[in-house]
């Protein structure tokens, strides 16, 4: 693990995962929260700010020098940050959907916090950076 790269690159990802999903959540939760709008309107807002920061911070630092031309990492990038939105909105909806468990509106931030950001980091070192 170390000899690849992949050690320092999980560390990176996971700092600057944290962060990225910090601002999602600093987005999310007070428009949720306070009912200024639906918990997937809120998902959509706090996805696009966190994918702009996270397409930054990780392109720069977590995966720098792993390899793929940036033409072809944006795109995969792109890709792979709606495969996160995807799973966000599935969380978000399973949860807090009147038709499904109808919980409150932080309940998908727990797989938000736990499932997603390991799904996005094999997707991202396999594919994306590759």
């Amino acid at each position: 693990m170390r000899d690849s790269g992949l050690l320092g690159q999980l560390i990176r990802f996971g700092i600057a995962g944290g962060l990225t999903t910090a601002l999602y959540t600093a987005v999310y939760s007070p428009l949720a929260s306070q009912k200024i709008t639906s918990e997937q309107i809120a998902n959509l807002i706090g996805y696009l700010v966190a994918m702009a920061a996270g397409y930054l911070i990780h392109s720069r630092w977590s995966f720098r020098g792993h390899g793929a031309d940036m033409r072809q990492t944006t795109i995969r990038f792109f890709l792979v940050s709606l495969v996160s939105y995807a799973l966000n909105t599935l969380w978000v909806f399973v949860l807090t959907d009147d038709a499904m468990l109808a919980g409150p509106w932080w309940w998908p931030l727990v797989p938000v916090l736990f499932v997603t950001p390991l799904v996005i980091f094999a997707l991202n070192r396999l594919w994306v950076f590759a």
